[in-house]
C-alpha cells in the first residue's frame, strides 16, 4: 500500500514525466532537495544538547534557583532556534526570485536580477570550512553585481558531501527553475 504523504517526491511522482516544474503553487518557497545527513545529524545534536540544558533548567528550578533555571532555559532556547536556522539554511525558490538562506542572514534575488545560474568547477570551501578543494559550484551571476558572490551550492557543502547525484539533481532543478523565470521576467 503506498504512503504518498510519507515521501518528500510525491510532487514529483504524480507530474509528467517530461515536466520541469512539477509544483502546484509556485508562489510558495521551497528548496528543491532536501537536507544533507551532516546538517541533519548536527541539528540533531544539538537538540540533544538542548534537551539536556532544559533537563538542568528543570533541576535547578526545583533547586530554587529562578535566575539560573531562566538562564539556562535561554540557552536552550538559543540553541534549539540555532539548530531550527541551521536545517532551514540552503538555496530556496519560487516565482519571485531565488533565496540564499545563511545561518544569520538571508539574501533574496528577483528572477529579473539573474542573468545565469551555471554548474561550473572550482575551489570550494569544504563543509563550509576555510580549507578548499577542487569541486562543483552552483554559480549565480546577477545583472546588478559581478563576480565574487559565494555560490549557491556546492558538492561539499553538508547537503551534498559524498552525495554527487543529489548535487546534480538539486542544480539541474535550480537551472531549470532559473531558466523557466528569467524568459518569464
Amino acid at each position: 500500500m503506498p504512503l504518498p504523504f510519507l515521501t518528500a517526491d510525491r510532487a514529483f511522482d504524480e507530474a509528467a514525466d517530461d515536466a520541469a516544474l512539477p509544483f502546484d503553487d509556485r508562489d510558495i518557497w521551497r528548496r528543491p532537495y532536501r537536507p544533507g545527513p551532516f546538517r541533519v545529524g548536527a541539528a540533531a545534536l544539538l537538540l540533544l544538547l538542548a534537551s539536556f540544558v532544559l533537563v538542568a533548567a528543570v533541576i535547578i528550578s526545583f533547586a530554587d534557583s529562578l535566575a539560573a533555571a531562566a538562564l539556562c532555559a535561554g540557552l536552550a532556547v538559543a540553541v534549539i532556534v540555532s539548530a531550527l536556522r541551521l536545517l532551514r539554511m540552503g538555496t530556496w525558490v519560487s516565482a519571485h526570485g531565488l533565496r540564499r538562506v545563511a545561518f544569520l542572514t538571508t539574501q533574496t534575488v528577483p528572477w529579473a536580477q539573474v542573468v545565469t545560474v551555471r554548474t561550473t568547477q572550482q575551489p570550494v570551501r569544504w563543509l563550509g570550512l576555510p580549507r578548499t578543494v577542487q569541486g562543483q559550484a552552483l554559480v549565480l551571476v546577477r545583472r546588478d553585481q559581478g563576480g565574487g558572490q559565494p555560490p549557491l551550492l556546492t558538492d561539499r557543502n553538508a547537503d551534498f558531501l559524498a552525495r554527487h547525484e543529489a548535487f546534480n539533481r538539486a542544480a539541474d532543478s535550480i537551472e531549470v527553475w532559473a531558466d523557466e523565470y528569467r524568459r518569464t521576467a
